[in-house]
């Protein structure tokens, strides 16, 4: 039987619904773990240069910082442009257009008693100032004109709509021109809800009880709640806004606005029944802010539902801006509400914050950054290697130009292969790149017309042979200055760059030579590569070049057979030295004993041949007399590198120090 061919599965196109975004880039780790990493060689602990990661943004994305500065201007805005008085404006006009109306039908009316005439007259033009006394005295007010009573009757239904809306969000157009059915529905709502809060308050309640409810009334709470906590929980935000609300009226403005409120839909029993839905909810949510105020200063009046909005949108901001400061503290990204965030800020906020979540926990789970036994977040090897690898890719891209290493073509028990090869020549010693080789003699065999699967003949001119250099090892001491001046002129991080692209160049170019990394300030000791990189900038003075140099030579002696190189990094005269009983003494200026110290030791390193060059930063002339002076007494060389080029500079004067003796 012939299978039929399958019909295609139909496929349905929308608009992207949010969640991480299947058309961007992947998360650059690198690029973020290089930002990371500047900030902890400044002197940031691995924690919290992730978290000034975050703070700063990566990628484009908006950091944290640039999103709480969105939240409070968003506040602002709100606090700014409105005013809490929208609906006493409102019932205020349509007081007067019903006033209005009923002075002109008793000015028309020629048919009218002239004494029912002026009784009409002195009513309306002796209303009280107050706007809530004046609707209240006109309660009982007959009417002449019926636009006027229709008017009147819009106020009643206003303020019952509005003290409706600031409770449960969308009443105000849901209940726009409703009838007496509609009311007694809502009525009949706030009875019901308030026997379930009081059957929950008590732990009476059942599933089926919210059940039966959302049955009944579930079209008035268009948030669909899945139970009866969601429920209370969206209320008792709605009702805390209110409460909010008229905390935040002048005192007259809440004293109308209650008394107006009795008003609603002509039944004083609606304002009881939401007092008691109120009191439920206090009580089963306390730890809503149920008594805080909020300062409005602008111009547009909002209604008592636009105003409790406006007061629950103030207070997810202020919740969004509490994340957002836990999370800039150390909490997880994760924690942040990524649906308030795009709701109030606009769906670049989200995407920029899901960003920065995915970026923190990229790095966390990577191997770039792992937690060493006391529980603090640390680089990784791999992590020191990259940025070894970067920083010397920096330093080699600064040296082009410049004369490096020299080719040989010797061979020996020494010899390293450096990965290229080369055309085989008369007399070549090396071994042969069997690859390549192999290689040449399959492309030229084809050139030529011939089938390679029926055999190779291998020509002289297709062998290639693997190109080596022999070297001899060297033991490098780089020597850093780690005195207060280096952390204030800001060469702190560029001297640590430059101790990893050097770390960088031994582990992988020059694998059989030794380096040895000594920081020098009131004292002087050895360091390895990861605790240089997470050293803090130092504020103790004192240049102790004299103890470096000492730590240095024992390395030098460690290593007999090593040709020794000596580097210097410093930006000061030295202006301590250590005494017999190992105590620094520091004098400033520098004191001739220091003097004499710091360069008997140099002389011990000069004796054991050490390759010596001084980087000098700075334009201090002591400084430079000094060093000019030492180089000359160790036939070394003076340096004098922007911060900028310090890396390429030792690079460079490595590279330069074990060239000749690498032929």
């Amino acid at each position: 039987m012939t299978p039929q061919p399958r019909s295609p599965r139909p496929a349905r196109y929308g608009r992207y619904a949010g969640g991480p975004d299947p058309l961007a880039p992947p998360i650059d780790l690198g690029a973020a773990l290089d930002e990371i990493a500047d900030d902890v060689m400044s002197g940031y602990s691995p924690d919290q240069a992730l978290r000034e990661l975050l703070r700063r943004g990566s990628r484009g994305a908006q950091g944290l910082d640039d999103l709480a500065g969105r939240v409070q201007q968003r506040r602002r805005d709100l606090l700014g442009r409105h005013r809490l008085d929208g609906t006493l404006q409102e019932v205020r006009a349509l007081l007067d257009s019903a006033v209005l109306a009923e002075r002109g039908q008793l000015a028309r009316d020629v048919a009218m008693d002239d004494t029912d005439r002026t009784f009409r007259e002195m009513v309306i033009q002796n209303l009280p100032g107050s706007t809530a006394a004046a609707v209240s005295e006109l309660a009982t007010y007959d009417w002449a004109s019926d636009e006027a009573r229709q008017t009147y009757d819009q106020i009643k239904d206003l303020l019952g709509r509005e003290v409706l809306e600031q409770r449960f969000a969308g009443m105000k157009q849901a209940l726009e021109g409703a009838t007496e059915e509609d009311r007694r529905a809502v009525a009949e709502m706030l009875s019901d809800l308030g026997d379930l809060l009081e059957k929950h308050a008590r732990g009476e309640d059942t599933a089926g009880d919210f059940e039966d409810f959302m049955a009944k009334h579930g079209d008035q709470f268009p948030e669909n709640p899945r139970d009866v906590d969601e429920l209370i929980d969206t209320l008792a935000k709605r009702s805390a806004a209110a409460r909010r609300m008229l905390s935040s009226m002048t005192p007259e403005q809440r004293e109308e606005l209650m008394q107006l409120s009795q008003q609603a839909f002509g039944s004083p029993q609606l304002m009881e029944q939401l007092a008691r839905v109120d009191a439920g909810l206090r009580a089963l949510r306390p730890g809503e802010d149920w008594t805080g105020s909020e300062q409005f200063e602008g111009e547009e009046g909002l209604g008592l539902g636009d105003g409790t909005g406006a007061l629950q949108e103030l207070a997810d901001l202020d919740r969004l801006a509490e994340q957002i400061d836990q999370a800039s503290s150390g909490s997880p990204l994760s924690d942040l509400d990524l649906e308030a965030l795009g709701r109030h800020l606009g769906d670049d906020a989200a995407v920029s914050a899901r960003t920065l979540a995915e970026l923190e926990r990229a790095l966390r789970d990577s191997d770039y950054l792992h937690r060493g036994s006391d529980g603090d977040l640390r680089l990784s090897p791999r992590a020191m290697r990259r940025l070894g690898r970067s920083l010397l890719k920096d330093a080699a891209g600064r040296l082009s130009g410049r004369s490096g290493s020299r080719d040989t073509r010797q061979a020996g028990a020494a010899g390293e292969q450096t990965g290229s090869s080369r055309a085989w020549a008369f007399g070549d010693t090396e071994p042969w790149d069997v690859t390549r080789s192999l290689t040449n003699a399959i492309l030229r065999t084809a050139r030529e017309g011939g089938d390679p699967r029926r055999g190779l003949r291998l020509d002289v001119a297709d062998v290639e042979i693997a190109e080596t250099e022999a070297r001899t090892q060297a033991a490098v001491a780089l020597l850093v200055d780690t005195s207060f001046s280096m952390a204030a002129e800001g060469r702190w991080l560029p001297m640590k760059r430059t101790a990893l692209a050097l770390h960088q160049l031994l582990s992988t170019r020059f694998r059989g030579d030794r380096l040895e990394l000594v920081q020098f300030g009131r004292y002087a000791q050895r360091v390895d590569l990861a605790e240089l990189t997470a050293l803090p900038p130092f504020r103790e003075q004192g240049t102790n070049l004299h103890h470096g140099l000492m730590l240095a030579t024992r390395f030098f002696r460690q290593h007999p057979t090593m040709q020794p190189v000596l580097l210097v990094v410093t930006d000061g005269e030295p202006t301590a030295h250590l005494e017999p009983g190992g105590e620094s003494w520091f004098d400033y200026p520098p004191a001739p004993q220091t003097l004499r110290l710091t360069v008997a030791e140099l002389d011990r390193a000069a004796r054991l041949g050490a390759e010596t060059t001084f980087f000098r930063l700075g334009d201090d002339p002591g400084l430079a007399r000094f060093l000019d002076a030492m180089a000359r007494r160790a036939r070394g060389r003076v340096v004098a590198p922007d911060l900028d080029d310090l890396g390429a500079a030792v690079v460079g004067e490595y590279v330069q120090a074990r060239s000749p003796w690498d032929l």
